[in-house]
Order: C-alpha cells, then sequence, then structure tokens
C-alpha cells in the first residue's frame, strides 16, 4: 500500500480511500492503499482463512484482535455480518498482502465476513464522495489522514475510538493518533506512513572518496557538501525529481522548524519567514553550484531513476516507497543504500501523513467493521502490507518485524529510523491549504527553482496566493 502520487492525492482530496461498508447485499465501493493505483475501482473478491492468522494485536495466535475491545462482541447466534473493504493497494506483493488478511479474517470470523473490493487512488477521492452523498460506499475505507478531514468535518465517518483494542492503541504513538483525531474523536487508524529519504550509490562514493554517512541523521550542511564532492565532469552529485515540489518543501522544512501556518486550523495564521525559506534556499543553492541536476528538478518524484540507474547521478531524493523500484527494476551491478534521514537546524522532523482504515458512517455495523480493522492494525499485518509498499508500519512491533524479516538490508534500517521523526503538521489540518498548495506553492516553486523568482519574490507570491484563497 504506496502512499499516492500527489497528483492521486489531489484527486482524492475530498474523499477517503478505504473504507469499509457494512450491507447485507455485499455491495459497496471500491479502494486500495497504494500511489498511483491503476486498478479499476468496484472489483470485489471474497476470500478465506486460517484461524491462525486471528491473532489478538498482543500477538496472541488464538485470540482475534479487537476481541476485548468494549462493543466488538459478536452473538454466535446472529446472521452473520456481511462488510466491505476498499483497498487501494496496487503493488502486487501489497495486493496478495491485503487478500491474505481478509482471508485469514474470513476464516477465523464466520459471523462477520468481509468483501474486498479493489479500488484505485487515481478516483477514490470522486468515488468515495459519490458514494458517501449517494448512502452507497464501503463499510471500511482505505485512504489518507489528510484527505478525510474533509470527510469528517461533512459527518461521513464513524468515531471508532470506543472500538479500538487497547493493544492497538498503545502501540501506536499519539502524535500519529492526533492525525486522525478531531475533538476527542478517533476517526481511523493509522497504518502505514511515508517519509522522504536520500537514496546513494555506493560505487560513486567509493570512486570520490567519500565516506557512505552513517549515525541517526544527516545535516544538510554535510548533504550538500557530500553532494558538490559527488559532482564531477560526467554527472551531477544530487538528482531531485521536484516537479511538483510543494509536499516535499513542506515536509523537509519542519526540520528548520518551518510551519508556514499556525493557531486555529479552521482559520490559521500564514507565515514566510527564514525557517520557512531554509529548504527552497538550499536546493536553489546546489541548483546555481551545478551539484543538483537542473533537468531532474522538472521531473516527477521517481522520473529521476533511470538516471540514477545509469550512473548520472550520486545520489537521488525520493519518497522511501521508490525503494521498491530500485530493488526491482535497478541494474544487478547497481550498489545502493539509504543514507540517514536528512536533518535541519531544529530536528530530523518530517509530516506525519499516514494511510487509513475507517469506517463510514453509513455501515450499519461499525463494531464489528472496528473489529476488522483491529485486526489489520496486528504488527505481522502491518508489516506484511508495508514491507510490500516499502513503507513504514504506524507501530514499532511491526517495523520490529520488517527488521526482522529484511535483517535492514536494501535501505530498510534507515527508512524505518525516520518513523520516530514523523509528526503532526500545521498544514496537514489548514483550511484551504489544499487549494493554496495547487493553485500558489507549486507553480511559485517552479518559478523559484528556474531564476524567475527571487527570495522576495516567492515570499509575496506565497503570501498573495495565500490571501487569495483564505480570503484575508
Amino acid at each position: 500500500m504506496s502512499i499516492r502520487s500527489s497528483a492521486a492525492a489531489l484527486a482524492a482530496l475530498c474523499g477517503l480511500a478505504l473504507f469499509v461498508s457494512a450491507c447485507s447485499s455485499g455491495s459497496g465501493s471500491a479502494g486500495s492503499t497504494s500511489a498511483g493505483s491503476s486498478s479499476s475501482a468496484g472489483t470485489a473478491s471474497s476470500t478465506a482463512a486460517t484461524p491462525s492468522s486471528a491473532a489478538a494485536a498482543t500477538g496472541s495466535p488464538s485470540k482475534p484482535a479487537g476481541s476485548s475491545a468494549p462493543g466488538n462482541s459478536v452473538d454466535p447466534n446472529a446472521p452473520v455480518v456481511k462488510l466491505t473493504f476498499e483497498s487501494l493497494a496496487f503493488q502486487p506483493p501489497t495486493v496478495a498482502a491485503v487478500k491474505k488478511i481478509v482471508t485469514d479474517w474470513n476464516s477465523a470470523n464466520p459471523k462477520i465476513q468481509i468483501t474486498l473490493q479493489q479500488g484505485s487512488a487515481d478516483t477514490a477521492g470522486d468515488q468515495y464522495t459519490t458514494q458517501l452523498q449517494g448512502g452507497t460506499a464501503p463499510d471500511i475505507m482505505d485512504f489518507q489522514s489528510s484527505l478525510i478531514t474533509g470527510y469528517i468535518k461533512q459527518g461521513f465517518l464513524a468515531d471508532i475510538g470506543q472500538y479500538l483494542d487497547p493493544a492497538v492503541k498503545a502501540a501506536v504513538p499519539q502524535p500519529i493518533w492526533d492525525t486522525v483525531t478531531q475533538d476527542g474523536k478517533v476517526y481511523a487508524a493509522p497504518t502505514l506512513l511515508q517519509s522522504y529519504v536520500i537514496f546513494a550509490n555506493t560505487d560513486q562514493f567509493k570512486s570520490a572518496g567519500v565516506a557512505v554517512p552513517t549515525g541517526t541523521s544527516l545535516k544538510w550542511d554535510d548533504f550538500q557538501s557530500m553532494a558538490k564532492k559527488l559532482t564531477t565532469a560526467g554527472h551531477a552529485g544530487l538528482g531531485w525529481g521536484l516537479k511538483s515540489p510543494a509536499a516535499t518543501v513542506l515536509n523537509l522544512s519542519l526540520g528548520f522548524d518551518g510551519k508556514f501556518f499556525s493557531g486555529d486550523p479552521a482559520s490559521p495564521t500564514f507565515e514566510v519567514g527564514a525557517n520557512e525559506l531554509q529548504v527552497p534556499q538550499r536546493i536553489k543553492k546546489m541548483l546555481a553550484d551545478k551539484t543538483l541536476d537542473a533537468t531532474s528538478v522538472t521531473q516527477g518524484g521517481s522520473d529521476t531513476l533511470p538516471g540514477f540507474f545509469a550512473g548520472k547521478y550520486a545520489m537521488v531524493v525520493g519518497g522511501d516507497y521508490i525503494a521498491q523500484t530500485i530493488k526491482n527494476t535497478g541494474p544487478a551491478n547497481l550498489h545502493w543504500t539509504v543514507l540517514p534521514p536528512l536533518a535541519g537546524t531544529a530536528s530530523a522532523h518530517q509530516a506525519a501523513d499516514p494511510q487509513t482504515l475507517s469506517v463510514t458512517k453509513q455501515s450499519q455495523h461499525p463494531a464489528a467493521a472496528a473489529k476488522f480493522i483491529n485486526y489489520f492494525m496486528q504488527a505481522k499485518n502491518l508489516a506484511a502490507v508495508g514491507q510490500g509498499d516499502w513503507l513504514i508500519p504506524s507501530s514499532k512491533a511491526a517495523r520490529d518485524e520488517i527488521l526482522a524479516q529484511t535483517k535492514g538490508a536494501d535501505g530498510w534500517t534507515n527508512i524505518l529510523a525516520t518513523a520516530t521523526d514523523l509528526v503532526p503538521a500545521p498544514f496537514q489540518t489548514a483550511a484551504n491549504y489544499p487549494k493554496w498548495k495547487t493553485e500558489t506553492m507549486i507553480p511559485s516553486l517552479q518559478k523559484y527553482f528556474a531564476g524567475s523568482l527571487d527570495d522576495n519574490g516567492l515570499t509575496d507570491a506565497l503570501k498573495q496566493g495565500w490571501q487569495s484563497v483564505s480570503g484575508g
């Protein structure tokens, strides 16, 4: 279940991507949790499972997670509850992992049966919006915390806090729960997270006499210095796909305490100061030094990989999930790793925007739907879907399971290390942020990196754009 591309995320802004709809007919919406899903929405499938896989969130092999949670008991004499669950997974290993989770659940829980529907992250927002408004949404939705805010405000999602197993609550840090909580009510379970990381060609580091950095974080100054040392007549030290740069800049700005927004999310204060300009200025400096390839900045996030494979750049920056593409499609002779998390002068913080599982308000069986979510949140299940998409599970137990299975190879050690620095960010809940991001921040940063805006021009453009969308 990979994080959606920014284009897919914007299309999904008004919708939620992973719901389990309770309906006796088994009909519902389609969904999955991956970026750029190419599968068509609405394809349904049923699966059966082994009782051993219905273990509790605590790891018990015989007791399904959530069975002790308030309101989760099911009368053995009651009729079978039928729920629909829409998944947005599209990577084959993740699709298989989700199917197995549903199969195992259905085998161990004959009174609560899940029909799995496959959706697309590209169309999930429009689809969910239409279904929620028409009363045909799935019981359980797979989406993303920043994208369910509108649905929460419109009253389309159920508060599942009372149904969550205590072990599930304890396994995920409170700051991550905060991303799916409003006014004390929990509207989703956070499953997987993405971070921005640096991928490095270790052979080029060796040839340039540059040591591959270790440690808990990598300072921006050291990162920029490395890019310069790795730049030769034949290639730039760094390639960075910044065609849609807003999300990257907003995330990495947190390391410099650059927040852009503060105060009441409904009417936030907007600020572009020295902290907010740090990341754009550093990127522009690397462009001026020619240590960052100028063509790569005009490309999408993963479009830089062919150049990375060909030795055109010694490093690329991208979402952690592109490690899967490097592993699966990179040259056999490519020796690569993931560097420690990039840190600003304040921290190595990035925004926590987890993929989510929500129960729709329309569901007739929210307790049963939440019981399945408790099961999905088991460490072994989160580890399976996280490893399939090369994303970070929200619980430490699941991350530890991935480390044990992979031995930290293929960048997993440093990818998982970013988990503790993922925090809620003000921009995620700021009213009118999505519109401002699309209409103002993306084109303004593009102009800034192309040289047609200076620091003052960028600051003015961002502020004026915010005033335009916020009416203030």
